[in-house]
């Protein structure tokens, strides 16, 4: 007897189809599961952050040349890591967003926009607290830090762009000039990145790779607690400005509906 549809979809030997793209970046599957989790990057991430910077003041040794202004790498290195990821992610988002026109890819990029924005500026503050002891003054245009800072720039300019678009169009009814901002921008990426390479600079060179690494590990292990941290805790912020938006477009959608209900109705 042949098998009802019901009962095939019942049926632990008929699975159930895999969500698509497009069905799993629909918002309210999104809130679903960004609600929950939220809490647990946010603070799993701040427990890891203060364990990081516990160990790396108190157990770990001063570095042989630079003494105790190394400690600085704890917070530096993770805020340079996430200036750069957050950028990464915001050009993804935005190609998402140009691809399969998915507003949430948008809502990604615009609620990335702010933190990054912020480590690359606490990047810029800690590196140039680090240089001072290290190199005797408080900033160098080197091609390293001058890139850090064109980044920062363009986050502000990104920030900017949208806000306009919003301005334009209503809250979230543009992004199609912000996500080809946001593609562009992406340039600056390997140009930090090998800027140590291609250039003569007073920044030291890549010393952490993702197989061996040139600072003795007496020192180094708390840089993965904070640097782990720093990335769950940056997580938990963009999920919560994700719901932000999401919670402030809903209101601002039910106000037109409401205004234009007033005015058929008048």
């Amino acid at each position: 007897m042949a098998r009802s549809l019901v009962d095939s979809r019942a049926d632990p030997a008929y699975p159930r189809p895999v969500p698509s793209l497009h069905a799993l970046a629909n918002p309210a599957r999104f809130l679903a599961i960004a609600r929950p989790l939220t809490p647990v990057l946010f603070w799993a991430g701040v427990a890891l952050i203060l364990f990081g910077g516990w160990a790396g003041l108190t157990q770990t040794p001063p570095d042989y040349l630079q003494k105790d202004s190394v400690r600085i790498l704890y917070i530096h290195v993770p805020t340079a890591w996430l200036g750069m990821g957050g950028w990464s992610s915001i050009a993804l988002s935005s190609l998402v967003f140009l691809v399969w026109r998915h507003p949430l890819a948008m809502i990604a990029a615009r609620a990335i926009a702010a933190p990054g924005a912020t480590f690359a500026a606490l990047c810029l503050a800690t590196g140039s607290i680090w240089g001072r002891p290290t190199w005797g003054t408080w900033w160098q245009w080197d091609g390293r830090l001058t890139s850090m800072l064109l980044l920062f720039f363009v986050y502000l300019g990104f920030i900017a762009l949208v806000r306009a678009e919003d301005e334009r169009a209503g809250f979230g009814g543009g992004g199609r000039i912000a996500a080809l901002y946001g593609v562009a921008g992406s340039v600056l990426l390997p140009i930090i990145r090998y800027s140590v390479i291609w250039w003569n600079t007073l920044h030291q060179g890549q010393s952490i790779g993702l197989t061996k690494s040139t600072i003795d590990p007496a020192i180094l292990w708390p840089l993965w607690f904070t640097l782990s941290g720093f990335t769950l805790f940056f997580a938990g912020i963009v999920l919560m400005r994700m719901r932000t938006i999401l919670a402030r477009g809903k209101a601002e959608a039910r106000l037109r509906r409401r205004a234009h209900h007033v005015e058929v109705t008048a």
